[in-house]
């Protein structure tokens, strides 16, 4: 066969848009609704409409796109569901900023214009990252690519919000949330970020209202104690037990508050007294609530201090932390200020500092849905992987609040309530009204809200196959089969999916969740844009091809460990591609055709070997995969491939396939060669799916894409441990004799003879029966086999298993040279080495010098050292030859 069929070298921009066109063409992704195949489905995070592609992307996809690879090999009817998120909050800003550019914003245009614009936007916009993922190679059914507001989830989403309603687990409430005065919305939990700051902690005289002295408390926000309402202590604690005084005189308001009791506070911190603040913080508006007091807002949603805040009113809230500091102080009761670092809360889109704040939300009732949640990890009907996470997973949900859905914007699932405004009477219903159904009024207002992006998210298992309608798609791939994530949206998104699907399909959403590290930089450092070690997916596709890429995020992705990314690493990964295509092409100038069975009676050692090797790794792969343990998979496959297929297998056929063996062994080896090809290609496919693809239709006797041929259960004959053992042995021989000549410097062309003196007869016997493969591999021109001990005069000693091998050295190299070559090389290392012990012994130079510099330093110095210490190694077995 012309080995035209490939090109010299592999060029993966082309190949990558040419198969990706045909596998959408003949729609190979697409996922039979009506299979009765067994089923594995996925259905893929959905990225904002507003996202590029990230590391985290890339390898969240890669992952899932190995495992829709691999069980479609494995005759797997597959779904991988694809899909966007209309993300709420971060979609509406992008959009107000393009307003903002063109002189206009949202409240000009009004809500349905500017709802327009936005659906503008996402038109125009919205489909970049779906592009991206192509590129990456993600093999989802994008026929079937939803977005969580297209008009089927946008049902999905009415009716799980009315039936919640409906039983009691959707409610209106004042309650503590987080708010962001940039956005003008609330945020859940998961949608604050913490960052540590340095701040203080003001230590504030509340005078007792009888006059009898005072307490200390202590603040962070001294702004929130205009709207305190007491002052908690312990129960327990001893310094209060005889307190008397039953309130305090609120500093710079002059009015009286209780002082209460509670098991809240915490006993060993400051004085034990602790300023209860209902409207402005989670704990004391729990406290509030138990002690039925009432809640002051003197924080306004814009950011501003309220009228409740009495002279500091109309202030910006961090204006009125400096002026009621200032007040306090002239007053007499400010006691200290402290330094004090702590975590400070920040909007996760704009970065403006969070303010907890009391507000009129729509909240689920997490709790019992929580309970349902918690016993379906608890009984194994969904794992979580690693294990580790479970933990996290029950602690989150044990002690879930309940959940805030409501969002004061206008991108995103408007709330179907209506508020009557003849009799005030709420409506809560899958349609718009016409009528009050209690006073018959017209004139009906529906909430401005929106849904929480989240909440539509929760729905995405089973909304995107067409819930509320039992579909087929829904019965035969729901529940899904795993849920590929990062750990940082395990609460955010996984959690409440599996509170959504049990509740709403009495069954649980995904049967694994497995949960991966993130991607750093290559010093294992988080990657920012602040700290330029920002590796960009698509850059490192154009410059090293997809499954380079690709393959160095699988082999680098081992459980519980973060990925450490560099572009030397693809690089890497970009050479083992070429080895590869190198390979493929030297294979393909032999075979002419395909073959239906393997000859066994005239196979060699060789082609015995590569077959039981072949089935080992396929079973190890597989294991790996089933397991989700990426990079052991794609080192296994790796390590065959590389450095068994294409290192000695095809190197030790070659005397065979270029005539110098029999027709039939030559035939025999070329079934063999033409086998382990095929399904070397096929172990490959789900990390490289490229060139593999691309090989494959060069590769005679195969029909169709690589995606539906069959994953290598059981390679005939099946494991051969004599084959192996034996080729072990062989191989051990050989690389002992390399490596000989590498510490020499004896060049390949120099053909060089050896003595082995077997320990066993069954090495005499495999080194006599492939002595013929040795010598070609080893650049030997003789070998003997001795039982004898003596060890021949000027002979290099190498020990293998069951054998000492000796490679004769005489007239082939001058030993005094090479004596005093190595002698003044080893000096000269010395020395090197005695400055850098010096430098490395100055204590000036390790405090002083850059981090990088020192252990730039060091790395050399253990080079150095591992260099001498082969050099010495080499000089002691030269002088040993002399003897």
């Amino acid at each position: 066969m012309s080995q035209d069929l490939l090109d010299k070298s592999y060029s993966p921009e082309a190949v990558e848009k040419r198969w990706y066109a045909y596998w959408e063409q003949e729609k190979l992704f697409a996922a039979d609704e009506n299979t009765t195949k067994k089923t594995y489905s996925i259905v893929i995070p959905p990225p904002n409409v507003t996202g590029v592609l990230h590391m985290g992307h890339a390898l969240n996809n890669t992952m899932q796109d190995i495992m829709c690879r691999y069980r479609r090999l494995k005759g797997d009817s597959v779904l991988w569901m694809p899909g966007t998120d209309h993300a709420g909050i971060a979609t509406q800003n992008v959009v107000e900023k393009k307003l903002a550019a063109e002189g206009t914003d949202r409240h000009q245009l009004g809500r349905e214009n500017f709802i327009e614009a936005v659906w503008g936007w996402r038109k125009e916009y919205g489909s970049a990252i779906i592009n991206q993922l192509k590129r990456l190679g993600a093999s989802c059914d994008w026929e079937r690519e939803r977005f969580t507001m297209d008009d089927g989830l946008s049902l999905a989403v009415r009716k799980v919000f009315v039936q919640l309603y409906d039983e009691g687990l959707i409610y209106q409430g004042n309650y503590i949330i987080n708010w962001c005065c940039r956005c003008h919305t609330a945020l859940s939990d998961l949608e604050v970020e913490h960052e540590d700051l340095d701040g203080h902690f003001y230590h504030i005289r509340y005078p007792y209202a009888d006059g009898s002295g005072s307490v200390v408390v202590a603040t962070t926000r001294p702004e929130t104690m205009l709207g305190d309402t007491a002052v908690a202590v312990h129960p327990e604690d001893e310094r209060y037990a005889d307190l008397t005084a039953e309130a305090v005189v609120l500093p710079l308001m002059n009015r009286e508050i209780p002082i209460i009791r509670d098991a809240y506070v915490d006993l060993s911190t400051g004085t034990g007294a602790l300023k209860v603040t209902p409207a402005h913080d989670p704990n004391d508006f729990d406290i509030g609530a138990r002690h039925d007091l009432p809640s002051v807002k003197v924080i306004a949603d814009d950011g501003s201090m309220t009228d409740a805040a009495g002279r500091f009113k109309g202030m910006d809230r961090f204006a009125c932390r400096k002026a009621v500091v200032e007040a306090l102080e002239a007053e007499g009761l400010l006691e200290r200020v402290e330094p004090h670092r702590h975590s400070v809360g920040h909007c996760y889109r704009c970065k403006t500092v969070v303010e907890p704040n009391l507000s009129r939300q729509w909240f689920v009732k997490t709790k019992p849905l929580a309970e349902k949640a918690i016993q379906a990890v608890e009984t194994g009907k969904t794992r979580i992987i690693p294990e580790s996470w479970t933990k996290t997973y029950y602690e989150w949900m044990v002690n879930i609040r309940d959940w805030c859905i409501s969002r004061q914007i206008w991108w995103g699932h408007q709330i179907p309530a209506w508020t009557c405004q003849g009799c005030r009477k709420l409506i809560v219903a899958m349609d718009a009204p016409d009528v009050c159904p209690d006073c018959g009024s017209l004139d009906l207002v529906q909430e401005t809200d929106v849904l929480d992006t989240w909440f539509s998210s929760a729905l995405w298992p089973f909304s995107t196959m067409g819930w509320p309608e039992q579909t087929q798609l829904l019965k035969n791939y729901y529940p899904t089969s795993v849920l590929v994530t990062g750990f940082d949206i395990l609460f955010f998104w996984v959690a409440r999916m599996m509170m959504m699907g049990i509740h709403f399909m009495k069954e649980i959403p995904f049967h694994d969740v497995y949960v991966h590290a993130l991607v750093r930089d290559e010093e294992g450092k988080k990657m920012s844009k602040s700290k330029g070690n920002v590796i960009d997916p698509l850059s490192v596709i154009d410059q090293y091809g997809t499954d380079a890429f690709r393959f160095t995020l699988a082999a680098f992705a081992a459980q519980g460990r973060d990925v450490k990314m560099s572009e030397k690493r693809v690089e890497g990964y970009r050479h083992f591609i070429n080895k590869l295509w190198n390979a493929a092409r030297f294979s393909l100038m032999h075979l002419e055709k395909g073959f239906e069975a393997i000859d066994e009676k005239n196979i060699s050692l060789q082609d015995r070997w590569i077959l039981s090797r072949l089935n080992r790794v396929a079973r190890q792969t597989e294991e790996a995969l089933d397991a989700y343990k990426f990079n052991e998979a794609a080192g296994a496959v790796y390590q065959f491939v590389w450095h068994e297929l294409c290192d000695w297998y095809l190197e030790a056929i070659k005397p065979t396939l270029y005539d110098k063996a029999g027709e039939k062994e030559k035939a025999a080896t070329l079934s063999v060669l033409w086998y382990v090809f095929k399904e070397a290609l096929i172990l490959l496919h789900p990390f490289a799916p490229f060139v593999t693809e691309e090989i494959w239709h060069s590769l005679p006797g195969t029909e169709g894409s690589i995606m539906q041929a069959a994953w290598p259960d059981h390679i005939q004959p099946g494991d051969d441990p004599s084959a192996e053992a034996q080729m072990e042995t062989v191989v051990a021989v050989i690389t002992g004799i390399r490596n000989v000549r590498g510490e020499m410097g004896i060049s390949p062309s120099t053909a060089l003879s050896v003595t082995v003196h077997p320990e066993e007869a069954k090495t005499a016997a495999v080194v006599e029966d492939n002595r013929d493969l040795i010598a070609n591999l080893a650049r030997l021109n003789g070998i003997t086999v001795d039982t004898a001990t003596k060890r021949p005069k000027a002979a290099a000693t190498v020990l293998v298993n069951g054998a000492t091998i000796y490679v004769l050295l005489e007239g082939i190299i001058d030993f005094a040279q090479e004596q005093a070559r190595l002698e003044k090389e080893i000096g000269k290392l010395s020395k090197e080495l005695s400055g850098m012990n010096k430098k490395l012994g100055n204590e000036d130079f390790l405090k002083k010098a850059p981090s990088e510099v020192v252990d730039g330093v060091r790395q050399k110095h253990a080079a150095l050292l591992e260099r001498q210490h082969a050099l010495e190694t080499t000089l002691e077995r030269i002088r040993g030859m002399m003897e």
